[in-house]
């Protein structure tokens, strides 16, 4: 007979939050496989209880060679806790591949429900909750993370990111830039515990509070406004046009339409178009990629673009 593999949601804060059940989980099990072993035995002194069974670490470095081991000890019928630090295993958290391998072997899988930074977030955002997508972590480069987010740009649904201390004021400089300083988005961190935190605004906002100077400390999940509907169309003699008169700016939820002109495009074209790829956020060499992919045209006619139109803004000056 199998034993049973459950997953177990721990308090993202405050040790109250947990249920009984977890508790109860936690004294009962065989093998207790944690993130951390010393915050596991830190919880269940909070919850009174003592942890009998064994206890294994199965943090992100391990956890492939710990789904094996724990596999076995389900095979053999014991009862497997697996927890994290805070939150629910396998959601942005180490235990997705020791679930697939239960799951695999046969064995019986339930689940301790508990906490969620994400829908705790979610729900004192403010921001709508009816339809949401959890985006998790986004890239730690700046490219790959840009690209990310260009991805996201156009999506009306609620989203919510997971970000690290350390990359916090340059993901906001980004999700403004791609997204536009305008976007309502509020960040939380230490939901729950003695210094939480709750900044509400839009994106330029949060850009300038992650860096004035405090002390950034702690996780934070950031909910942020999906795209507004109909964001504008612009075909590319607008783009040309708004490039042409230093007094407008290219707005930076506009849409480029996809039929391409009549003929050729004009120099005036292309330079606006890698004009509006740069405002979008992309970086002047993949500005120009795009506008090289979406004309069909070379770098060499692209680059004789740009020098062309800066020759005319300084004739215009």
């Amino acid at each position: 007979m199998t034993g049973v593999l459950i997953v177990c949601g721990a308090p993202i804060g405050e040790p109250r939050d947990a249920s009984p059940r977890l508790a109860e989980v936690l004294a009962t099990a065989d093998v207790v496989a944690a993130e951390d072993t010393r915050r596991v035995r830190r919880l269940a002194h909070a919850l009174g209880v003592t942890i009998a069974g064994r206890v294994t670490s199965c943090y992100d470095a391990v956890e492939g060679a710990r789904a094996a081991t724990l596999t076995e000890y389900l095979l053999a019928g014991q009862t497997v806790a697996l927890i994290t630090d805070a939150g629910m295993p396998a959601v942005s958290d180490p235990g997705f591949r020791v679930v697939a391998a239960a799951a695999v072997a046969g064995v019986p899988v339930t689940v301790v429900p508990g906490p969620s930074a994400v829908t705790a977030a979610l729900a004192v955002s403010g921001l709508p909750s009816d339809r949401f997508t959890f985006e998790g972590f986004l890239p730690r480069r700046g490219g790959e993370r840009r690209s990310r987010l260009r991805e996201l740009a156009a999506e009306r649904r609620t989203m919510v990111f997971l970000e690290a201390p350390h990359r916090l004021a340059s993901s906001l400089a980004d999700l403004a830039a791609v997204f536009g300083a305008d976007r309502a988005a509020v960040a939380c961190r230490e939901l729950t515990k003695k210094w939480q935190e709750i900044v509400r605004g839009d994106l330029g906002r949060l850009a300038g509070w992650a860096t004035d100077g405090r002390e950034i400390r702690g996780e934070f999940t950031l909910v942020v406004a999906g795209a507004a509907a109909g964001p504008r169309r612009l075909g590319f003699a607008d783009l040309a046009e708004m490039s042409a008169n230093p007094g407008n700016s290219i707005p930076q939820d506009a849409v480029l339409d996809d039929l391409r002109p009549p003929g050729p495009p004009t120099a005036a074209e292309l330079a606006a178009a890698v004009a509006h790829q740069e405002a979008a956020g992309l970086s002047r060499a993949e500005a120009r990629r795009a506008v090289m992919d979406h004309f069909g045209v070379s770098r060499a006619a692209v680059y004789e673009a740009l020098v062309a139109s800066r020759a005319s803004d300084a004739k215009g000056r």
